[in-house]
């Protein structure tokens, strides 16, 4: 078992110093690297030579209204009749990867959205019967949702559970009413707080809560109060998300006053209150934006070295054998990741055809593989065994092969952030919570990208 890693330190000065764009490193390359008109026998491949487990992802669309500070690729709607229009065509998905999956089994599903229980008990019953008919999963797979309070009802919990659900994760995003009504997603303490109970009685091994901080409103007096009634409901994990105003992508967010947002200090402000509340409450703080109690898995994981990152952040598993269904999905896959397509209709029209929905996609080269091994360490666990890493890789020289990297490590090194030599590399304390900026150091593809398409690193 690795020594926990200590928690991150602050500094206020290194961190207004590294506020920059950057990726978040769910994988490498990052989506934005990815090619058109990838071919759908590169897929194909990919999954007959992948490990004989894997992870399901699969993308619900559908919610009920719009949240004004969301990214997410979604659809808004109450007519629960397009959701079996969706099932339609995630079977027919499924039906393209039933053979090619037969000798695999999948150890994980999680479903996400959008809002998965935007779907009514008999759906997702149905879709829980076509995963079972077109998959083999393991007899203690773990299966996961994303819940929309708004959406959710205590016999929908209960109905998840009875289709073998454990884990939950619930958006909360702010307790406060002010910042609930600026951002168009009302629902009380007191909803969140007997749904939480309510899976507790069920029988659900792991909750989480989801909070964003930096949205418009937020100050430090009540969100201290939003941390209190967090902590009070006692979940497993808490996702802590900063909010990335993005208008010109996001059209949603055009309906948030930028006067309303809290300045570039107060929202650091809030993020070192809740690392600091977190702490000291016990929990590990994982990675960038991620806390967990010492007994849940997540923390166990990284405690034993084994903790992963992939599309759906850090997780214990489907680093590089996770296969994502539904519109806008991404999946990665022995070395080649692939995207389906982002509109409902193209999505839907090409599986009507018999077609693989895949709309863009890149095979990893080598120098790929080996950039995504290091940077998936350093984001998950802050250090790096040179010599067992090169062994790994066949790598005669690690900083002959990184001669581009030094010279954008040394300032990080100067300032504290990272220390190296020839057998190691340690992401200091002071430099976990800009762990992103240490990352991009190994970045070949960063260079040719847009880095305002990319959200502030803290």
């Amino acid at each position: 078992m690795m020594d926990l890693a200590p928690q991150p330190l602050w500094s206020s000065e290194l961190i207004q110093k590294y506020s920059v764009n950057g990726p978040r490193y769910t994988s490498y390359p990052t989506a934005l690297s990815l090619l058109p008109d990838f071919p759908a026998s590169a897929v194909q491949a990919a999954l007959a030579g992948s490990a004989a487990e894997l992870c399901l992802y699969l993308h619900i669309p559908f919610c009920q209204q719009l949240c004004y500070y969301c990214g997410c690729n979604k659809i808004v709607t109450r007519h629960s009749s397009k959701a079996d229009l969706y099932l339609l065509a995630l079977e027919q998905e499924m039906g393209l990867y039933q053979h090619l999956l037969a000798d695999k089994t999948i150890s994980q599903l999680h479903l996400g959205g959008g809002t998965p229980t935007f779907l009514t008990e008999e759906q997702l019953s149905l879709l829980m019967q076509l995963l079972r008919q077109h998959f083999v999963f393991k007899a203690d797979a773990e299966l996961s949702v994303e819940i929309d309070p708004r959406s959710c009802t205590l016999d929908k919990l209960a109905h998840l559970r009875e289709l073998g659900f454990s884990r939950l994760s619930f958006g909360v995003q702010d307790f406060d009413e002010q910042v609930q009504v600026a951002i168009n997603r009302v629902q009380s303490e007191e909803l969140v707080r007997v749904l939480v109970l309510h899976a507790r009685a069920l029988g659900f091994s792991s909750i989480n809560l989801d909070l964003v901080y930096g949205l418009p409103y937020q100050q430090a007096t009540r969100f201290s109060d939003t941390l209190d009634k967090v902590l009070e409901l006692d979940p497993d994990r808490v996702s802590l998300f900063s909010y990335a105003h993005m208008p010109t992508r996001f059209a949603a967010q055009r309906k948030i006053p930028t006067q309303s947002l809290p300045q570039a200090e107060d929202k650091l402000a809030l993020l070192q209150l809740a690392i600091e509340r977190f702490s000291q409450a016990g929990y590990q703080c994982i990675g960038m934006d991620h806390f967990a109690k010492a007994t849940d898995k997540l923390a166990i994981a990284q405690q034993q070295g084994k903790l992963q990152r992939n599309f759906q952040g850090y997780t214990t598993a489907g680093q590089d054998a996770l296969v994502g269904l539904g519109v806008s999905s991404i999946s990665q896959v022995n070395g080649v990741i692939w995207q389906n397509q982002k509109e409902l209709k193209q999505y839907q029209q090409q599986l009507a055809l018999g077609q693989w929905p895949v709309d863009k996609g890149l095979s990893l080269t080598q120098d790929d593989k080996i950039r995504a091994a290091l940077i998936s360490q350093l984001i998950c666990h802050f250090e790096l065994d040179i010599p067992a890493f090169c062994q790994r890789f066949g790598l005669t020289d690690f900083w002959d092969y990184f001669a581009d990297v030094l010279p954008k490590l040394e300032p990080l090194r100067m300032d504290g952030l990272v220390s190296y030599s020839n057998d190691h590399i340690q992401v200091t304390a002071t430099g976990r919570l800009l762990v992103r900026v240490v990352c991009a150091c190994f970045d070949r593809y960063l260079a040719k990208s847009d880095n305002l398409s990319y959200s502030k690193v803290v």
